[in-house]
């Protein structure tokens, strides 16, 4: 993806594939189920701005653990919660923060991305995305709970995933559980200065955004020229 391309028009343009090219009856089960995500209270009850963030310790690709706590020794950090390798969706934000890798460089930020997906997965994401920042697996969603950003996938569409080839307890060798897209700018202090959660996984924070709150949360941070 261009730097200079906003997600939110990438993820318009794949929407808009999706509603032509999606089978019927998985697009009207798939509707009932987002009204139904919509329609609880996921997005009030998740950690919100101003709180503090739970420390995690997660493993990379390269199977050695990432601790919260400690890259906050370094400076600011952006937690994105993503669904898997699976989701194009997904795809799209993580490649956008990608493309702007530099940007996060010289403002002295870190993006940690987190899915519930088996370590050989992340593996697979990171490989097939070109990734050069963290990836983490929360197997078990214990960090995404956490957070209060993890719920369980509705019924009538764990077969409709199967099918798709998207069966999560294979990829993520637990259960049908996902994180809702949700976006944390987490300030060295462990503060939280901005939480973006949508129970929409076809919307997405803009990356720039993110970086511009962690950037202005800790500008001491910045790299030197």
């Amino acid at each position: 993806m261009p730097a200079h391309t906003r997600l939110a028009d990438e993820l318009s343009a794949l929407r808009a594939h999706y509603a032509v090219h999606m089978p019927a009856d998985i697009a009207a089960a798939m509707k009932r189920a987002d009204a139904a995500l919509a329609a609880s209270d996921l997005v009030g009850s998740a950690l919100a701005a101003g709180e503090f963030a739970p420390d995690f310790a997660l493993p990379g690709v390269d199977g050695v653990p990432m601790r919260l706590s400690r890259a906050l020794a370094d400076g600011p950090v952006i937690l994105s919660f993503y669904r898997g390798g699976w989701c194009p969706y997904c795809n799209l934000e993580l490649r956008a923060y990608q493309a702007l890798a530099g940007r996060m460089a010289d403002a002295g930020v870190r993006l940690i991305a987190i899915s519930p997906e088996l370590p050989d997965h992340t593996a697979a994401t990171v490989r097939d995305g070109g990734l050069a920042f963290d990836v983490v697996s929360d197997v078990g969603s214990e960090v995404a709970r956490a957070y209060g950003v993890a719920f369980d996938l509705a019924d009538e569409l764990r077969p409709l995933y199967t099918r798709l080839g998207h069966a999560l307890p294979d990829r993520n060798g637990a259960d049908w559980v996902l994180p809702v897209p949700a976006t944390y700018v987490v300030a060295p202090s462990g503060e939280i200065v901005l939480a973006s959660i949508d129970t929409d996984y076809r919307s997405r924070l803009e990356p720039a955004d993110a970086i511009d709150a962690a950037a202005a949360a800790a500008p001491g941070w910045r790299r030197a020229a």
